[in-house]
């Protein structure tokens, strides 16, 4: 592979990455809701999704998802009940006004971790994208396996970078508002961001 092929691909990764989209917006919903530590472990969770989606997408998952409307809706389907779910969870868990808001339960790392590790893994539209658009990046003349590698690696650190910018800017905005009201209106906003997310996820197009 090419340095200069290496470099058009770091860079519509970070383009990708930048673009807001159901991952981001779970994320933010995280940070919002949940602060800086939940936020970073859902970005841990998309990392590894990330990762795991791209490795299925040239291991050849991608080409079935693209044949197959069923496997792709019933993935679809699966991830974007599983975050509009979780989204009207913390909604109903930061019911009762403002004098319960500071102590209202936050959602644990680990599952916002787990949440998006899902989400990412099995978000078909991800996969689908990278069976169509990585190998353009794969040069014929050397191995598959290094520069597939190479590509996976760089795909999951720079999308991950851009979605730690995200986690932290969210995070810093939602410690600025320390008020009970102002808390219970972000953990408000953070679930329907989770429920924003799966309504994205839910309308995606085969």
């Amino acid at each position: 592979m090419e340095w200069h092929h290496w470099l058009a691909f770091a860079a519509a990764s970070a383009l990708m990455g930048l673009a807001p989209g159901p991952g981001v917006t779970s994320i933010v919903g995280y940070a919002l809701s949940s602060g800086r530590r939940t936020a970073l472990a859902s970005v841990a969770g998309m990392m590894v999704g990330n990762v795991t989606a791209m490795s299925l997408s040239l291991a050849g998952v991608g080409a079935l998802l693209s044949a197959s409307a069923l496997a792709f809706t019933l993935l679809k389907w699966i991830g974007a009940a599983y975050l509009i779910g979780l989204g009207l969870f913390a909604l109903l868990r930061s019911r009762g006004g403002e004098r319960l808001a500071v102590v209202a339960p936050t959602i644990a790392p680990r599952t916002a971790f787990a949440s998006n590790v899902a989400l990412a893994t099995f978000h078909p539209k991800t996969i689908v994208f990278f069976v169509a658009f990585v190998p353009q990046f794969i040069d014929p003349r050397h191995g598959y396996l290094p520069q597939a590698a190479l590509l996976i690696a760089t795909f999951g650190i720079v999308v991950g970078l851009t979605d730690s910018a995200y986690a932290l800017a969210a995070a810093s905005a939602s410690r600025v508002l320390r008020t009970p009201a102002a808390a219970a209106w972000m953990k408000r906003a953070g679930a329907g961001a989770m429920i924003a997310a799966g309504t994205a996820t839910a309308l995606t197009r085969g």
